[in-house]
C-alpha cells in the first residue's frame, strides 16, 4: 500500500484471489453416469428445503448469530488501522495487527473444527461470541499500546473464522448435506450483510462523531446477544414426516 496506493493494492489482492477459481477445479466431484448411482434421488426440492430451514427456530437463531460475525470482522478489518492511528499508534502497528489476526486465524479455525467434533457446537459458538465481546471491551478500555494491540489481534484471530466450522456443522446436523451449500449460503449472506453494515456504520459514525466508540460498543452488544441466542439451538436432525414407500 505504501508503494502502490490502496487502490492498486486491492486490485493485486483481487488478482491473487482469482487464482482460487482454477485451483477449485481440483475439488470437483465427477458426476456418476445415469443409472449407475446407488444413491436414491433426493425427494426434497430447493424450495422445500428453504421453507423447512426458515421455519426451523434453531436455523433462524444460527443465521441471526452469524450476522454478528460479519459485523465485527469487517469493521475490524477495514477500520482498525485508522482507529489505531487515531489513538496515536503507527500504521505499521495496524498492519502487524492484521497479520497477527491472519496467523492466529489459522490456529483458531483448525481448533474450532476439532472442538466441533468433541463438544456441543452451540456452546462453542456462544463461547466464541462472548470471548470476542470481552476482548473488545478490554481493548478499548486499556491504554493504547503496541503490546495490547497485538494481544488483541492474537485473541481476535483465534476467534476470527472459528465460527464457520460449528455453524456449517450445525446446518449439516439439522438438515443433512443435500442442501448444505444453499442453506449455509443463506447463513453466510447474513454474515455478509453484517459485514457491509459494520464497514458502513463505522465510516458514518467516525465522520459524524470523530470516534469509533459507538461501533465498538455495538460490536460488544451484538457479541453478547449472539452468545445468548446460540444457546437454545437444538443440535439434532429436523423432524420430518416419514416418506411413503414408492
Amino acid at each position: 500500500m505504501d508503494k502502490f496506493g490502496w487502490q492498486q493494492a486491492l486490485l493485486i489482492f483481487a488478482g491473487v484471489t482469482l487464482l482460487i477459481l482454477p485451483l477449485s477445479l481440483a475439488l470437483a466431484t465427477p458426476v456418476a453416469p445415469a443409472g449407475q448411482s446407488s444413491v436414491a434421488k433426493p425427494t426434497q426440492s430447493a424450495r422445500q428445503a428453504f421453507a423447512e430451514a426458515f421455519g426451523h427456530r434453531s436455523y433462524v437463531l444460527l443465521v441471526l448469530g452469524f450476522f454478528t460475525c460479519g459485523f465485527q470482522l469487517a469493521f475490524i478489518t477495514v477500520h482498525l488501522p485508522a482507529y489505531l492511528i487515531d489513538r496515536g499508534l503507527s500504521v505499521e502497528i495496524g498492519g502487524w495487527t492484521l497479520a497477527v489476526i491472519g496467523m492466529f486465524n489459522i490456529i483458531g479455525s483448525l481448533s474450532s473444527g476439532w472442538l466441533s467434533m468433541r463438544m456441543p457446537k452451540r456452546y462453542l459458538l456462544s463461547s466464541i461470541y462472548f470471548i470476542r465481546a470481552a476482548a473488545i471491551v478490554a481493548f478499548i478500555s486499556l491504554p493504547a499500546s503496541p503490546t495490547s494491540t497485538l494481544v488483541f489481534g492474537a485473541v481476535t484471530g483465534l476467534m476470527w473464522l472459528s465460527t464457520v466450522p460449528p455453524t456449517s456443522a450445525l446446518v449439516a446436523v439439522m438438515f443433512g448435506t443435500r442442501w448444505l451449500a444453499m442453506l449455509f449460503g443463506f447463513a453466510f449472506f447474513s454474515h455478509q450483510v453484517g459485514g457491509f453494515l459494520g464497514v458502513l456504520i463505522g465510516g458514518i459514525a467516525f465522520e459524524r462523531t470523530g470516534s469509533y466508540d459507538l461501533v465498538w460498543w455495538l460490536s460488544v452488544l451484538f457479541g453478547a446477544l449472539s452468545a445468548v441466542i446460540n444457546l437454545p439451538i437444538v443440535e439434532k436432525p429436523v423432524a420430518r414426516p416419514a416418506m411413503a414407500p414408492a
